[in-house]
C-alpha cells in the first residue's frame, strides 16, 4: 500500500514508518520538524517537509500522491503544556486535523489511522478502561484528541473513509535504530535514563501518597513495536473502529525506577515532587477488543525488555538525534 504518514520524523511515527517499510509499504513521511527529526525518517521513505497548516501544498501533496491510506501522528502532545497554551492545541489537534482530512477526501484516501490517547477518559471512572467509558478529559491535549475523533466520525460517515482510532496508554522502549528523543522531555522512562547517563542529577518524582501500593502514580506502558505492529494491523480493518492500545499491566512510577537501576547498574537519585494537577493514580488499558477483533499480541510484554531496549538506545544515542 501507499501510506501517507504525518508526523513520521517524530517518536512513534519514526518507528512505525520502519516496521511498514520492512512490511514492503511504500511510505511518504510529511512533517515540518517542529517536534520531529529529519535524521529519525528512514532513509527508504520518501521525505516532505510541510505543514498541515498549509492548506494548498497539503492538498497538492495529496492530490499528487493519492495515497491509499493515511496515519495521522502530528500533534502537540505535552499535558502541561496545553493548560498554559490551549489554543495551540486547538489549532493542530483539531484544524489542523480537519485540514488534513478534508485534503483525504479530495485526494479519495479510504483509510485513515489515528493516533489517540487515553487522556480523552480524563480521571476514569473504571479501571482497566474500557473502549465505552465516558469520555471526560481533563485538559485541553485531551480534549482536543476528542474533538479530531468526533470529527473523524462525522467525516468517515458523510465520505467513503474508514478509520481506527488507537488510543495510546504509554508508549516506551525503541527499535534498534530509532528512539524517543523530545525536545522537552516529559516522559517517564527516558527522563529516568537521562539520570543513568548523568545527563541529569536526579528524576524528580510528583506526589508519593497516591492509593497505590508505594504511593506513586501507575500507568501502562506499551513497547514501540508492538504500537507500530497495531497499526499495521489497523490497515486491515475494513470498518471504522476504536481500540485501547496498552499492555494491560501497570507499573508505577517507583517500580520503573528500580528497573532502570536493575538494567543500567546506576543508583538513579529520586527528588520528592508534589503531585501534579489531574493527574490519575492509575491508567490501565483494556485491551481485550484489539486483541480479539485484530489479533493484536505484544511481543515485548514485560517492563524490562521494553526499558532495557530504551536504554540500548539512549546508551548509542546520548544526545539524541543531535
Amino acid at each position: 500500500m501507499r501510506i501517507f504518514v504525518t508526523g513520521g520524523a517524530g517518536y512513534i511515527g519514526s518507528v512505525c514508518v520502519e516496521e511498514l517499510l520492512n512490511a514492503r509499504h511504500q511510505v511518504c513521511v510529511y512533517d515540518n520538524l517542529s517536534e520531529g527529526h529529519r535524521q529519525a525518517v528512514d532513509p527508504r521513505a520518501t521525505f516532505i517537509e510541510g505543514d498541515l497548516s498549509d492548506r494548498p501544498f497539503l492538498f497538492q501533496t495529496m492530490e499528487r500522491l493519492r495515497p491509499d491510506a493515511v496515519m495521522h501522528f502530528a500533534a502537540s502532545a505535552i499535558v502541561s503544556d496545553s493548560m498554559i497554551n490551549p489554543g495551540k492545541y486547538f489549532r493542530n489537534n483539531v484544524g489542523n486535523g480537519v485540514n488534513l482530512l478534508e485534503a483525504c477526501v479530495q485526494s479519495g484516501v479510504s483509510k485513515f489511522i489515528f493516533s489517540s490517547t487515553c487522556a480523552i477518559f480524563g480521571m476514569p471512572s473504571k479501571v482497566p478502561i474500557h473502549e465505552e467509558l465516558p469520555k471526560q478529559p481533563v485538559n485541553p491535549y485531551g480534549e482536543s484528541k476528542l474533538m479530531f475523533e468526533r470529527a473523524l466520525e462525522w467525516v468517515s460517515r458523510i465520505n467513503k473513509l474508514t478509520y481506527v482510532c488507537l488510543r495510546y496508554f504509554n508508549a516506551a522502549g525503541a527499535s534498534q535504530r530509532y528512539g524517543e528523543h523530545h525536545w522537552q522531555e516529559t516522559h517517564l522512562i527516558p527522563n529516568v535514563l537521562k539520570v543513568a547517563l548523568k545527563l541529569k542529577p536526579h528524576v524528580d518524582v510528583y506526589g508519593a501518597d497516591y492509593p497505590t501500593k508505594d504511593g506513586t502514580c501507575i500507568r501502562d506502558y506499551v513497547h514501540i513495536l508492538d504500537l507500530a505492529q497495531a497499526h499495521m494491523l489497523a490497515l486491515e480493518c475494513d470498518q471504522s473502529d476504536v481500540f485501547n492500545l496498552g499492555s494491560g499491566t501497570g507499573y508505577s512510577v517507583l517500580q520503573i525506577i528500580e528497573t532502570a537501576r536493575q538494567i543500567t547498574g546506576h543508583s538513579i537519585p529520586v527528588v520528592a515532587k508534589p503531585p501534579r494537577p489531574g493527574d490519575p493514580p492509575r491508567l490501565i488499558a483494556d485491551s481485550r477488543k484489539i486483541r480479539k477483533a485484530l489479533g493484536w499480541e505484544p511481543r515485548y510484554d514485560n517492563i524490562e525488555a521494553i526499558i532495557e531496549s530504551a536504554w540500548n538506545w539512549q546508551r548509542a544515542h546520548p544526545k539524541g538525534y543531535r
